[in-house]
């Protein structure tokens, strides 16, 4: 039993006709005729009684009938769902950002896509980087935004850009003035750092190591918006990417000296067929990065995604 035969039995059960249904569905009668038999055949049942001109369902065959009814709807359905994920219009994104972006600073990037494709669903959760791994392999997310290249036996890292860390204090702090600060001196301050963040804590313990001064961490939240607000009220000071950290009154951003670039990319599970509309978000992130358009991207690469609406796992991308 398969669809076509299905399809056939419904045709000539509506027109009580082979020939009819035959004309219906632009299919010579022999073989509307030879599909049935096969399935009375299968099925060991007389589906029509040809006694008379006419052709009606047997007791046998209007029970098929609404199962047949009903299938075929649910193939008519399936190809109609199937579709609209093609198109991204239906469809789901879950993405995860390290709190040091920022879920507020990726609102305008976010807002765009929707609008090309205000059906999809996008979820996005910010978490500390190390959770977002986390999230990524154990497929709570289909893929999250990551600060480092480090990959491993279940995790693909593709890059993505470079930014660049800066130290960030209140407006009246005595360094905000300054040109540029050292991680020597930024080690002075009380520090609010991400929690869960291994990336932006690892800045400080390195600095910490080189100057002796072990890091004085005073606050510690995964909420991006309460990490300004506190170094903003004075309560000590932060690093944050240089892209996403100079917009808020009250506070100041300083370069570091020597600048600290910091990886982003893209980490995904390994061997993991991406879904259609997560593709397509990621092409669009590499586009928007390749148009130096929106505030997130900094130092875009030269190399971006290709505008293809194939799965990222299936692209050959060149600098893998």
């Amino acid at each position: 039993m398969d669809s076509r035969k299905l399809q056939y039995f419904v045709e000539v059960a509506a027109s009580c006709s082979f020939t009819k249904a035959a004309e219906k569905l632009l299919v010579a009668q022999p073989a509307i005729s030879k599909a049935i038999q096969k399935l009375e055949e299968e099925l060991q049942l007389k589906l029509f009684d040809r006694s008379d001109k006419s052709v009606v369902l047997t007791s046998e065959g209007n029970v098929l009938l609404a199962y047949a009814q009903s299938i075929l709807g649910q193939f008519d359905e399936a190809r109609r769902e199937m579709e609209e994920l093609r198109r991204l219009e239906r469809g789901e994104i879950r993405i995860g950002l390290p709190s040091i972006i920022g879920s507020s600073s990726f609102a305008p990037l976010l807002k765009e896509f929707k609008k090309l494709h205000p059906k999809l669903a996008i979820t996005v959760i910010e978490e500390g980087n190390d959770h977002i791994r986390h999230l990524i392999e154990c497929k709570e997310i289909d893929f999250g935004i990551l600060l480092g290249s480090n990959e491993d036996a279940e995790l693909m890292v593709v890059p993505l850009l470079t930014d660049e860390a800066v130290a960030c204090v209140a407006e009246d702090h005595p360094l905000s003035n300054r040109r540029s600060v050292t991680m020597e001196k930024l080690l002075e301050e009380p520090l609010i750092l991400f929690k869960e963040d291994e990336q932006q804590l690892n800045i400080f313990l390195e600095a910490g190591k080189e100057s002796g001064i072990a890091p004085n961490i005073a606050f510690t939240t995964n909420q991006f918006a309460l990490l300004r607000s506190l170094v903003a009220e004075g309560m000590g000071a932060s690093i944050l990417l240089r892209t996403t950290s100079s917009t808020d009154e009250g506070l100041r951003t300083v370069p570091l000296s020597p600048p600290v670039p910091v990886q982003l990319g893209i980490g995904y599970r390994r061997n993991y067929q991406l879904p259609q509309a997560c593709a397509a978000f990621i092409d669009f992130l590499q586009r928007k990065i390749n148009e130096r358009k929106h505030v997130l991207p900094l130092i875009p690469r030269r190399e971006v995604y290709p505008a293809t609406s194939e799965p990222l796992t299936s692209l050959r991308l060149p600098f893998c």
